[in-house]
């Protein structure tokens, strides 16, 4: 049976990379809100009426959910909006404090 040589150079780059992969990991407790988004995001879901400032909060915190609204034809409309709504709920509740979630 016929041996294969190793490839020394290959196996240290493959092994570089994935310690790579294991030491690049985002850091579980970051927060994705800033205090104004839960102040805003806050006093949307109590219907408060609607202003400048809160409707750029809630646009932000949807980009950094994943939603692009800039799109001229987008063939996942409702449902990428509908996904990056639930992300920004999920956040809410773990990124915002109780005080800031009033009635949530």
């Amino acid at each position: 049976m016929k041996t294969v040589p190793i490839n020394w150079p290959m196996l240290s780059a493959w092994a570089c990379l994935l310690a790579g992969c294991a030491a690049g990991s985002p850091p579980q407790n970051t927060s994705h809100l800033t205090p104004t988004q839960c102040r805003d995001l806050a006093a949307i879901r109590n219907n408060a009426p609607p202003n400048r400032e809160r409707n750029a909060s809630e646009l932000t915190a949807l980009r950094q959910a994943g939603y692009d609204p800039s799109r001229w034809f987008d063939p996942y409309y409702p449902e990428d909006l509908q996904a990056a709504q639930r992300q920004i709920d999920v956040w809410f509740r773990t990124d915002c404090p109780p005080a800031a979630r009033q009635a949530d």
